[in-house]
């Protein structure tokens, strides 16, 4: 018996932004006011890659440490990868490839770079959860 695939689409609430983003150069970042040559001194380094939760709502990012704070410029270029998750936690869709401009409030990354500036609350200035890039093209 013939069958065929049958895509639907449903409205999902979604509570984080999980970035797995591969930094070229970690002295593109000063945490504290010192330059992080080494990529040792910024919170949410996973291996090669800067990999921040981010609450949607505030710009908050999970486990940030009290009172740090940093000035991020990151060349990642196609070398990232961005999941939208639900409030379990559960990836509910992801982007790879560019840098997503919400990645960037502090400046235009051209798809290219991670521009934000984090205050020692953890929170990330200007931030504004544009979430376009996640939602299916019109051409699907």
């Amino acid at each position: 018996m013939p069958q065929i695939e049958i895509v639907e689409t449903r409205q999902v609430e979604v509570t984080h932004l999980k970035a797995e983003c591969g930094v070229r150069y970690w002295e593109d970042a000063t945490v504290d006011g010192v330059e992080d040559s080494e990529g040792t001194l910024i919170p949410c380094r996973s291996g090669r890659d800067w990999s921040p939760v981010i609450e949607l709502a505030t710009g908050q990012i999970k486990d940030w440490p009290e009172g740090k704070t940093a000035k991020i410029h990151y060349k990642i270029c196609d070398d990232g990868r961005y999941a939208l998750l639900d409030a379990f936690g559960s990836e509910v869709v992801s982007i790879t490839g560019y840098v997503p401009k919400i990645m960037c409030p502090g400046g235009s990354g051209y798809g290219d770079y991670v521009i934000m500036n984090i205050d020692g609350s953890g929170k990330i200035e200007g931030w504004h959860p544009d979430l376009s890039p996640f939602a299916p093209s019109s051409e699907d």
